[in-house]
């Protein structure tokens, strides 16, 4: 039996296509499940997504456009994420009870149909039920946060992690605001962007070893 999943605790979620297939193919691919995240954070949506994504665009392309889209309680917090071909890679907060379940079928099951249609197949796309990780203390979420954002560089996709542009790394280097962050984590990281950047590069060489050293054990 499942252990239940915990109003205000933090897990790493993660999840993978079923035998390793490539769901997420190009830059079209990896937004569209990067809005899905953003879109159905939220406990009611007041939009659909396909007129939430409109606004989205007209919000980007003109900054100062008066439409903005209504505020609602949210299910889950999102810390940190990393999108990979074959599977993704999440860091949530649990805001309301079964928040974390509801958000995840929410995005793997809209994810699904949108492949299927695009590629004219059927049947399921992910993995059975999504693994989590219960995140015990701060220092563990650093260091977590630092392994997500190597994935891309681990998997030798991009040589440095901020090329990857499907994570939310680049956040974490950003002065931006975090109205436009699809991620908080000010009230429970203390990120200083240099520091993190040295922090996280100063890892690349050595976490590759590791992934080499476990693709050998298995063989």
């Amino acid at each position: 039996m499942k252990e239940i999943l915990v109003t205000e605790r933090i897990y790493h979620i993660f999840n993978k296509s079923i035998a390793e297939y490539k769901i997420l193919n190009d830059s079209s691919d990896f937004l569209r499940l990067i809005e899905t995240l953003r879109y159905y954070q939220k406990k009611r949506k007041v939009l659909s997504f396909s007129h939430f994504n409109r606004l989205q665009e007209r919000i980007t392309q003109y900054p100062k456009n008066k439409e903005t889209i209504k505020e609602d309680r949210k299910l889950v917090e999102i810390i940190a994420y990393c999108l990979m071909p074959t599977h993704v890679h999440l860091i949530i907060r649990q805001l309301e009870e079964k928040g974390i379940s509801i958000f995840m079928s929410n995005i793997l099951n809209s994810y699904s149909r949108y492949f299927n249609i695009k590629h004219k197949r059927k049947g399921p796309l992910w993995e059975g039920r999504f693994r989590r990780i219960l995140v015990e203390n701060d220092e563990y979420l650093l260091h977590l946060t630092r392994y997500l954002h190597l994935n891309p560089v681990t998997a030798h996709l991009v040589d440095m992690p901020e090329k990857w542009l499907y994570s939310s790394y680049n956040e974490y280097l950003s002065d931006s605001s975090i109205d436009s962050r699809i991620c908080k984590y000010d009230d429970v990281l203390d990120i200083k962007p240099a520091v993190y950047k040295e922090f996280v590069e100063d890892r690349i060489a050595y976490q590759r070893e590791l992934a080499k050293i476990k693709t050998l054990l298995l063989e």
